[in-house]
């Protein structure tokens, strides 16, 4: 997953490296235990590193997650090497928090109310 600009400075300067050592440590096999809810794999995800997809066919693409949703925190414990699909499927209902996050403090810097109807008698 690529990294978004305005989180570049969260990572490590050696993160390729550290990254790359995670995929290496898994063997370029999706980690994946079930953490992602996908529900669509018993044991672990048996995607593979530039191989076709389980079910779908497309390439997989190897990524490093955060389990605890925080670039800085980069021991190999919270890090673990998921395909592009769990780790989708892990970031989900972080990344809607951060949306709704983010869409509040763009309605509130414009003066209007984030959550309107809320607190109102």
């Amino acid at each position: 997953m690529p990294i978004r600009p305005e989180n570049k400075h969260r990572y490590p300067a050696d993160w390729p490296e550290i990254s790359l050592a995670v995929k290496e440590d898994a063997g370029w096999r999706c980690e994946c235990l079930g953490e992602c809810g996908r529900g669509t794999h018993a044991g672990r995800c048996p995607n593979v590193h530039d191989q076709p997809a389980y079910g779908t066919g497309s390439r997989v693409i190897l990524t490093t997650a955060h389990l605890d949703h925080t670039p800085e925190h980069c021991d190999r414990s919270n890090l673990r090497a998921f395909c592009q699909g769990c780790h989708l499927h892990y970031d989900k209902d972080h990344q809607a928090e951060t949306r709704a996050r983010t869409r509040a403090a763009a309605l509130s810097a414009a003066g209007q109310d984030p959550l309107p109807g809320i607190g109102e008698a």
